[in-house]
């Protein structure tokens, strides 16, 4: 056994001050935020706090820094680690620890994995400071007990594991490849008004009549009318039963999902379960609606935005509203139009605290309604694609429980990786 701190040294980021925080720049400012609970990085587009203002430029990160969180922001999120994904993007917070190799037998990608360990976070759990928010130190960190095995044991069980997220991380990319293409699709019909017209040519390009629309303040396709989002679904709103009930939760009971499950959920568009289910008799003690496979569950607080599919039954938490394609309209449409219309949902978030869309500001909002078969020829265009970015979700997230069970196994040893 030997303490952590014999093998790293861990140094603080720098105070960047808030007054010159800004919503754009060159550089941003990690924040906890940037950091998945079970370890990683995460990008958090349009909440980035770009820095204009000079800092000392040994807080400018580089490619493959290895970081640490000293605050815990959110639950689990102590400790948690991720590796700088770009060089000269990035700078390194006060609230956030810089990992680096004290001795030549000790390997970070290492360091990096076995952070993630229960046992490690445990003790960074039990040793933190802090009643609302916990805090770590580089010195609680270094106090840490942990078993080290030999470098090239390291290497081998750093390799096995960055390869498991190297695929993870490849099955996010092509996606994300995917999802542009499908939301292409969606704006050369829906926005540009060419889906194919009865002979199967572009609409608009060969030339489809088009009508001004003064709700909308553009051209429409002339037999397309105006409506609300509850022409297209039937809105649903979550609600979260008493956890002062211990029998209201589930361990295999019904997908329970909140604004957080929608953040990390693979970076896809499809959502099978979030961090809890609840019982039967727990969605029944309060006013959560039970979800059909298909719904689109829009993440309405904390943030607004977060978007996916369902692919089973399921309810949510009051941080969600939710869309049943039982209209006439497929999911793929509902979801590719709650995207396109993002920027104006998000301007219709009210609140002091944090801002929040209500479901009767969200059913009123005023939209496009192609006719339906234009619609269900949309979704048979691409659900290929969709059906092969639900299959890279689903193999990303079998390898992520697939690295979560060797793990802890692999750390104390009762797993080896072998030549």
């Amino acid at each position: 056994m030997a303490k952590l701190g014999d093998y790293i040294d861990i140094k603080h980021g720098w105070p960047f001050k808030g007054e010159h925080f800004s919503d754009h720049g060159e550089q941003i400012v990690l924040t906890p935020a940037n950091f998945y609970e079970s370890g990683g990085f995460k990008t958090t587009p349009g909440k980035e706090k770009y820095y204009a203002a000079p800092y000392p430029p040994e807080y400018l990160c580089k490619a493959g820094d290895l970081i640490v969180v000293m605050t815990q922001q959110a639950e689990g999120l102590l400790g948690a680690t991720a590796r700088v994904p770009v060089n000269n993007v990035y700078l390194h917070n006060q609230r956030i620890g810089l990992i680096t190799e004290k001795r030549d037998d000790i390997d970070l990608t290492f360091v990096d994995y076995l952070m993630r360990t229960p046992w490690v976070r445990h003790q960074l759990e039990g040793s933190s400071s802090g009643t609302k928010v916990k805090h770590t130190s580089p010195e609680k960190i270094g106090d840490v007990n942990v078993e080290i095995p030999p470098l090239e044991t390291q290497i081998r069980i750093g390799n096995l594991l960055s390869s498991i997220d190297a695929k993870i991380a490849n099955n996010k990319k092509l996606m994300t490849e995917l999802d542009a293409t499908a939301r292409l699709i969606y704006d050369y019909w829906f926005t540009q008004f060419d889906f194919p017209d009865k002979n199967g040519n572009p609409y608009r390009s060969s030339g489809g009549k088009t009508v001004w629309s003064n709700v909308l303040k553009h051209d429409i396709p002339a037999n397309w009318e105006i409506g609300s989002l509850e022409d297209i679904a039937t809105l649903a709103s979550g609600a979260t039963p008493s956890t002062s009930e211990p029998s209201n939760y589930s361990i295999k009971g019904i997908a329970w999902i909140t604004p957080d499950d929608l953040s990390g959920a693979m970076g896809g568009m499809f959502i099978g379960h979030g961090k809890r289910d609840v019982s039967l008799s727990g969605l029944q003690s309060c006013s959560a609606t039970l979800l059909p496979k298909g719904s689109v569950i829009l993440s309405s607080r904390a943030p607004i935005g977060y978007l996916a599919i369902a692919l089973g039954n399921c309810c949510t938490n009051q941080g969600c509203k939710s869309f049943i394609p039982d209209k006439g309209y497929g999911s793929y449409f509902i979801f590719f139009m709650l995207g396109r219309m993002m920027p104006l949902i998000k301007s219709q978030g009210a609140g002091t605290t944090f801002k929040e869309v209500s479901k009767d500001t969200l059913s009123k909002l005023r939209v496009l309604l192609p006719p339906k078969p234009v619609v269900t020829l949309f979704e048979q265009t691409i659900e290929g694609i969709c059906g092969e970015m639900r299959s890279l979700q689903a193999e990303a997230e079998s390898l992520a429980n697939l690295r979560d069970w060797l793990l802890p196994m692999l750390m104390n040893g009762q797993a080896q990786v072998t030549d």
